[in-house]
C-alpha cells in the first residue's frame, strides 16, 4: 500500500512539474519562448536534429528575437544584424561567462584553470597569430602543405571534404606543434572527426548521453597530454625558434593544459577545413570563376603543373581573387554561432532579455541579410573590393570570425592556410566535381 501511494504521489508531482513547465506565465517583456515538451531537455531534440531549419522556422513563426529552452538553459536567438552588432558592443554582455561551462564540457578545462589561464591564453594567441607575425609560419606552412598534397598521388577521385581534412590535420599540427610531435594518424583523424562533429552538442549535454563522443574526447586529451609532456622535455631556449604550442606551455599554469592544446587544435580546424572545402566547391562549381583564378595563378607562377611552387606571404597579395572567393564561401557557409551571456537586463527591439540568457546569433542567417549583402544567396566574390582586402577589413555585417572585441585571434592564420592550400591544389591538379552543388546549402547543414 505504501509503495502504491508513493508511486501515485510521484506521478502527481511529476505531472505538476510538467504542467508548470509548459504553462507557467511568461513575462510580457520577454521574447517568445519555445519550451518543448520534456522538462530540462526542452526543445533539444528538435533543435539538434536540424539547427538551421529550426531557426528558420522559428524566425517565421515568432519574429527576429525568440528564446529556446534547451538542456536547462535559455538560448535567446537574435537574427537582425543591427541587434547583433549592438549586443556585441554592449558592456552588459560577456563572452567568458558564456563559454566557460561549454569549455569545461568540451575540453575538460576546470573553472579554476579557466579563471587562471583564459585571459593569458587569448592574449598569447592574439599576439602570436597577428597579421604582422604570419611570416613566421608561412614558409613551414607551405612546405607541410606540399608534403601532404603530394601524398594524394597524381590522379584519382576522393570526397572533397576528406581530401581537405587529410591535408589540413597534419599540416596544422606540424606547423603549430612541431613536426616531431605530429600524431595525426588515421586513428587520430577518426577520433577528431567524431569529436568535431559532436562539439556543439557536447558543449551543452552531459557526457552520459554522448558516450562515443566522450570516448573520443578522452582519447584526444590523453594524446595531447603526452604531447605536452614530450614538448616540455625538449623545450627550446631560443624564443625565435619556439613553436606556438611551446609559447602556450611556457605561459599556462596548473592543470588543464592538455585541454587548451585540444582547444587550440580544434579552433585551428573549425573554420579552416570547412572554409577550404567550401571555397574549392564554389570555385569548381563556377566555371568562369575557376577560369579567371587559374589565369591569375599562371600569371604569378607560370604554367600550371606538377612542379613544387614556393608560395610566399607576399604572393597571396598578388592573388586577391582567391581571397575574395574564400571570404564569399565563408559568408555563404559560415559555421557555428556568435555567443554572449546577458549579465544584466538587456533591451533588444521591444523585448527585455533577462540576465543569464545566452545570446545566440547565427552568421549563416545574418549573412543572408540583403541590406548588407545584395543577392545574398548568390556566390559573388566581386562583392569584396580589393581596397577592403588591402586594409585587412571585412564587410559590414560579416561575422564569420565573431565580432566586437572578441574577434577570432587566429583569423589571419586561418585565411592564410586556406589561401595557400587553394593555390597549391589548383596549380598541381585539374579538378572536376563529380556531384553538383546542392540548390539549397541549408540541406547540407541539416
Amino acid at each position: 500500500m505504501d509503495i502504491a501511494v508513493t508511486v501515485v504521489l510521484s506521478l502527481v508531482l511529476g505531472l505538476i512539474i510538467i504542467m508548470y513547465f509548459l504553462f507557467q506565465p511568461r513575462n510580457p517583456n520577454s521574447p517568445p519562448c519555445i519550451r518543448g515538451w520534456i522538462p530540462w531537455f526542452g526543445a533539444a531534440f528538435q533543435f539538434g536534429k536540424a539547427p538551421l531549419k529550426f531557426i528558420e522556422q522559428a524566425r517565421i513563426k515568432y519574429g527576429p528575437v525568440f528564446t529556446v529552452y534547451i538542456l536547462g538553459n535559455r538560448f535567446t536567438f537574435v537574427t537582425e544584424t543591427e541587434d547583433v552588432l549592438e549586443f556585441l558592443r554592449s558592456k552588459e554582455t560577456d563572452l567568458d561567462e558564456a563559454v566557460h561551462q561549454a569549455l569545461q564540457r568540451t575540453v575538460s578545462i576546470s573553472k579554476e584553470s579557466f579563471q587562471q589561464n583564459n585571459s593569458t591564453f587569448f592574449k598569447l594567441i592574439v599576439q602570436q597569430l597577428s597579421s604582422s607575425n604570419l611570416h613566421r609560419f608561412s614558409d613551414n606552412l607551405c612546405k607541410q602543405l606540399h608534403e601532404h598534397v603530394e601524398h594524394l598521388g597524381k590522379e584519382g577521385s576522393e570526397d572533397l571534404n576528406d581530401l581537405v581534412r587529410h591535408i589540413m590535420y597534419p599540416t596544422v599540427m606540424e606547423t603549430l606543434f612541431g613536426k616531431r610531435f605530429c600524431l595525426t594518424t588515421e586513428e587520430f583523424e577518426r577520433h577528431f572527426q567524431n569529436y568535431d562533429e559532436g562539439f556543439e552538442v557536447g558543449s551543452q549535454m552531459p557526457e552520459l548521453f554522448l558516450r562515443n563522443w566522450a570516448k573520443s574526447k578522452t582519447w584526444l586529451l590523453n594524446v595531447f597530454e603526452r604531447i605536452s609532456t614530450d614538448i616540455k622535455k625538449e623545450k627550446s631556449s631560443e624564443s625565435g625558434s619556439k613553436t606556438l604550442i611551446q609559447h602556450v606551455l611556457d605561459n599556462l599554469h596548473g592543470n588543464g593544459v592538455s585541454g587548451y592544446m585540444l582547444l587550440l587544435f580544434w579552433v585551428s580546424q573549425v573554420n579552416t577545413v570547412s572554409g577550404a572545402f567550401w571555397t574549392l566547391a564554389f570555385i569548381l562549381s563556377n566555371p568562369s570563376v575557376y577560369k579567371n583564378i587559374m589565369e591569375d595563378i599562371v600569371s604569378v607562377y607560370g604554367k600550371a603543373g606538377e612542379a613544387r611552387i614556393e608560395v610566399f606571404e607576399d604572393d597571396l597579395k598578388k592573388l586577391p581573387s582567391i581571397k575574395k572567393c574564400i571570404l564569399e564561401a565563408l559568408r555563404l557557409a559560415a559555421p557555428g554561432v556568435v555567443l554572449r551571456k546577458a549579465m544584466k537586463p538587456l533591451k533588444v527591439q521591444n523585448f527585455v532579455i533577462p540576465p543569464g540568457d545566452l545570446l545566440m546569433a547565427s552568421p549563416y542567417w545574418l549573412h543572408r541579410n540583403p541590406k548588407y549583402f545584395p543577392e545574398p544567396e548568390i556566390f559573388k566574390p566581386d562583392r569584396w573590393e580589393e581596397a577592403t582586402l588591402k586594409k585587412n577589413a571585412f564587410l559590414d555585417g560579416y561575422l564569420v570570425f565573431g565580432g566586437g572585441k572578441h574577434l577570432c585571434p587566429g583569423r589571419w592564420f586561418a585565411l592564410m592556410e586556406i589561401h595557400m592550400l587553394v593555390i597549391i591544389l589548383l596549380y598541381k591538379y585539374q579538378f572536376t566535381l563529380l556531384d553538383p552543388m546542392p540548390k539549397q546549402y541549408l540541406d547540407l547543414f541539416s
